[in-house]
């Protein structure tokens, strides 16, 4: 049994790109607004600058790639004193092919742009996981696998075939899953922070990831903190001091988290019936389920399901 694998099914990551990509010339600014999503841009040619308020100017060099959690509104730029244009009027205006900005022949770029789309049932399941903003430099030595995947974007972007629209975009799906499995001491501009807790820095731990790996292998399983500390061969303490030390939450905590993840799942998915669900995660009752479920998510497991088929 993976977790992280479990996570990202759960997730059900999919990459969409913002139209054919974006050229620039000369003075061009473009802004976006912040709508809490998960970008990506990736500059496939030239240099420019990335603007968010209250932070320095981030320079982007050809090549380099930047995940973004939109909790800012932020500015794509090649001169600060340029007057943006407003994204979402551009997106709007629907002109057809790339999008085009600026004026004269001088600096130009080229970039691909697009939004990560998530299971809106258990999004959160990201939080912890990643930085506001994760750049990753074309000359980076020590992130040869990512670089590959861009190397191929890259490539694809250039001399685009049949479906070209389609491989970049699962070939960034792909760059996302290996930027998450990433220790954060890997990521550029992190540093090793032992405040950095949650569900991969558990997997890393030898103690906390095996009671992990056996919480997803049976979730059904009636654990508790002395089973799981005999499992992995430390005291009861010992064990429950070290999983919420690495994880952020207790071992409990983190068992519910996880059932509730895969009840939201199977519900929204409308597979299986209320009871079948709590049976299936542990609960010995269709009731228990419910009251644990409300508590957790703010509605019941009925009320979910309906308003998931009727948006399905």
């Amino acid at each position: 049994m993976d977790p992280f694998l479990d996570l990202i099914r759960l997730l059900h990551p999919r990459a969409a790109l913002l139209g054919r990509g974006i050229d620039a010339t000369g003075d061009w600014g473009i802004t976006f607004p912040a709508l809490g999503d998960l970008l990506f841009l990736w500059l496939e040619d030239g240099t420019c600058q990335l603007i968010r308020p209250g932070c320095d100017p981030l320079p982007l060099n050809k090549g380099d790639f930047v995940l973004l959690r939109t909790t800012l509104s932020f500015t794509l730029t090649s001169n600060r004193d340029v007057e943006p244009l407003d994204s979402v009027a551009a997106v709007a205006a629907k002109q057809p092919g790339r999008l085009r900005l600026g004026f004269g022949q001088e600096r130009p770029i080229s970039l691909h742009m697009g939004k990560f789309l998530f299971s809106t049932a258990n999004e959160d399941l990201l939080t912890g996981l990643l930085p506001p903003l994760v750049q990753v430099p074309s000359h980076s030595p020590k992130l040869h696998r990512l670089h590959n995947l861009l190397t191929l974007m890259e490539s694809e972007g250039r001399d685009p075939g049949p479906a070209g629209e389609f491989i970049i975009a699962r070939l960034v799906e792909l760059a996302l899953v290996e930027i998450l499995r990433m220790p954060a001491s890997r990521l550029p501009g992190q540093t090793t922070d032992p405040a950095k807790r949650g569900l991969l820095a558990g997997l890393r731990d030898p103690v906390a990831g095996k009671a992990i790996r056996a919480m997803h292998a049976d979730v059904g399983q009636e654990w508790t903190v002395d089973s799981l500390a005999r499992l992995c061969g430390v005291s009861r303490s010992t064990f429950a001091t070290r999983f919420h030390a690495v994880v952020g939450v207790s071992p409990i905590s983190y068992l519910l988290r996880w059932r509730i993840a895969l009840a939201k799942e199977a519900l929204g998915s409308g597979t299986a019936r209320i009871e079948e669900v709590a049976f299936s995660i542990g609960y010995k009752s269709g009731s228990a389920f419910s009251t644990a479920f409300s508590r957790a998510v703010g509605c019941s497991p009925r009320q979910l399901a309906e308003n998931s088929a009727r948006y399905a």
